[in-house]
């Protein structure tokens, strides 16, 4: 077995779990306020059926905002020795690989929200568009520890060509 087969995935932090709520709720609000505004008419003869798209947005909204905790265990990424790997998705599955001799830009951000949960975003940008990846819900000290590996990495093997 290879030193490649070994390596761990890494899982993002469970505190993402909040923030990732919140980002799902934001998609899911818009709708259900529009659903529900021909309750507001006060048509009897429309009354009845006005309750239809609300219960349908509803249902969709509760089983998109259930999948939360299973998309953000999904997520991970690897150090492997040539590159480093992300995963994401529970339906559609992905994985992006990026080579550490064509990493261009390691940068990492933080909104208000990922601030108060002491989480960060790694982006790792490539030549190559398709490979550049976002690793979401790192703790910041493990973030920016992973932005130094990657940059260090990148130039030994930037270095060799």
């Amino acid at each position: 077995m290879s030193a490649q087969d070994t390596t761990q995935w890494r899982r993002v932090s469970p505190r993402y779990r909040v923030e990732a709520f919140a980002g799902a709720l934001g998609y899911v609000l818009g709708p259900l306020v529009v659903s529900s505004l021909p309750l507001w008419v006060g048509d009897d003869r429309i009354a009845f059926l006005s309750w239809v798209p609300l219960a349908i947005v509803g249902g969709l909204s509760l089983m998109v905002l259930a999948l939360v905790p299973r998309r953000v265990r999904a997520l991970g990424y690897q150090l492997r020795q040539d590159d480093v790997v992300f995963r994401k998705g529970v339906l559609f599955r992905r994985q992006v690989a990026a080579p550490y001799g064509r990493l261009q830009l390691v940068d990492i951000s933080r909104g208000p929200l990922s601030r108060l949960l002491g989480l960060s975003e790694v982006r790792i940008v490539t030549a190559a568009a398709s490979t550049g990846m976002s690793i979401p819900g790192i703790p910041a000290p493990e973030a920016e520890e992973l932005r130094d590996h990657l940059i260090a990495v990148a130039e030994t093997r930037r270095a060799g060509l």
